[in-house]
C-alpha cells in the first residue's frame, strides 16, 4: 500500500512524503523546504528518488536543486517550474507520472499560477492540490482569470468524492472564518468550523480533507450553488466565484 508521509515545514506549509515499500521509490509532493524533506526522508529511511511539483511558486518548488544535488532524484514539473530550475520531465493536463506500481494523472488546476497541477492518485484515493484548493478555501488568483480558475475547481469537482485532497498549507481557521461570513446558513459549514476549531487548539492539521465534505461547505467549490448566487451576485458560476475570490482578498 501507498504510504503517504505528511509533516509541518515553513510556516504553514505541509511537505508531503509518498512511498511506495514494493519498489522502494519515493517522491517528494513540492519541495518547500529542502532540510526538512530530507531529515524526514532520512527519519523513514527512504530514498527520494523523485520530486512531483505542483507549481512554480518558491514555497513549492524552491527546494529541487538541493534535494536533487542530495539525492539524484528526477523532477517532474509543468514547465512553468523552469523559472526557478529546469525540470527533468515536463508535464500537462492527462499526463500520467508513475512511482512504483501507482500511477497519477495529472490535471490542470491553474489560476493561483497559469501552470499550475495537481496529481490524482485513483488508486489511492488521493489528489495532492498544491494551492488550487484548500480546506474551505481556495488558492488567491496571483495569474489567473476566473473562468480559468472556476474551471479548474470543476475539474477537482469530478473527482470521485471519497477523494482525500491533500493541501499544501494550514489555512483552514482563517478560511473557515471567511466562509462562514459567505455561507452563514449552511448547517454543515457550521458544524465543520467547530471542528476545525477544536483541532487547532489541539494542535491537530485539518488536512487532508474529503472532497465530499468540501462540496458541501467550501464557498468556492459551491459557486455554482443557487444560494451563494443570490448572496454573491452574478449570473453564473464564474461570476459568483470571482465575487467570492475578490471578497476573500480584503476580508
Amino acid at each position: 500500500m501507498l504510504e503517504i508521509h505528511q509533516f509541518a515545514c515553513l510556516s504553514d506549509n505541509y511537505g508531503y512524503l509518498l512511498h511506495d515499500p514494493d519498489s522502494g521509490e519515493t517522491t517528494c509532493i513540492d519541495t518547500p523546504d529542502a532540510d526538512a524533506y530530507l531529515r524526514e526522508a532520512g527519519r523513514k529511511g527512504w530514498q527520494i528518488t523523485h520530486i512531483w511539483n505542483t507549481h512554480w511558486h518558491p514555497d513549492h518548488a524552491g527546494g529541487n536543486a538541493a534535494i536533487k544535488a542530495a539525492t539524484g532524484c528526477t523532477v517532474i514539473a509543468p514547465a512553468e517550474v523552469e523559472r526557478i530550475a529546469a525540470p527533468d520531465q515536463v508535464v500537462t493536463h492527462g499526463s500520467k507520472v508513475t512511482l512504483g506500481a501507482y500511477t497519477a494523472e495529472v490535471i490542470d488546476v491553474s489560476g493561483h499560477t497559469n501552470g499550475h497541477i495537481a496529481f490524482h492518485l485513483a488508486e489511492a484515493g488521493a489528489a495532492f492540490v498544491g494551492d488550487a484548493v484548500f480546506a474551505l478555501g481556495c488558492g488567491r488568483m496571483f495569474e489567473g482569470q476566473p473562468d480559468q480558475f472556476w474551471a479548474s475547481l470543476s475539474r477537482i469537482k469530478a473527482l470521485p468524492p471519497e477523494t482525500l485532497l491533500y493541501c499544501a498549507h494550514e489555512y483552514t481557521a482563517s478560511n473557515a472564518r471567511f466562509a462562514l461570513h459567505a455561507d452563514p446558513d449552511n448547517a454543515a459549514l457550521q458544524d465543520y468550523a467547530a471542528q476545525i476549531e477544536k483541532a487547532r487548539a489541539a494542535g491537530k492539521p485539518t488536512v487532508p480533507t474529503p472532497l465530499s465534505r468540501e462540496l458541501a461547505t467550501n464557498p468556492f467549490l459551491r459557486a455554482d450553488d443557487p444560494a451563494l448566487a443570490a448572496r454573491w451576485g452574478g449570473g453564473d458560476a464564474v461570476s459568483t466565484f470571482a465575487a467570492l475570490r475578490a471578497a476573500k482578498d480584503t476580508f
